[in-house]
């Protein structure tokens, strides 16, 4: 298994008006391509205005397999048309559980 962590940095104070849009559209068309959400979260201490999301894959191809499908769904583009506004920068990490990780 390998876990992808997407981080968002959103305009000051536009947090809510990320998660408000992506629960009421973006996680249906997301979530029966991609499989398996692990969490989604915003930050409250440190660096804010951040919101994190991370997505459990059974391997790299999967995940490319999973990831291309959503790249070329037609709702899914015209849904991250609205988000693409909010969102300052954008980062993204593949990670693999260690042998004693609870997520294996």
């Amino acid at each position: 298994m390998i876990v992808e962590q997407r981080i968002y940095t959103l305009q000051p104070g536009k947090a809510s008006e990320y998660l408000e849009l992506y629960e009421r559209e973006g996680l249906a068309i997301q979530e029966p391509i991609l499989g398996h959400l692990i969490g989604y979260f915003s930050s409250e201490v440190g660096p804010l205005n951040r919101i994190v999301h991370m997505w459990g894959y059974e391997s790299f191809d999967d995940r490319d397999r999973r990831r291309a499908e959503l790249a070329t769904n037609e709702k899914w583009q015209a849904f991250v048309q609205k988000l693409r506004v909010l969102i300052v920068e954008q980062e993204n990490l593949i990670l693999r559980p260690a042998p004693f990780s609870p997520i294996r």
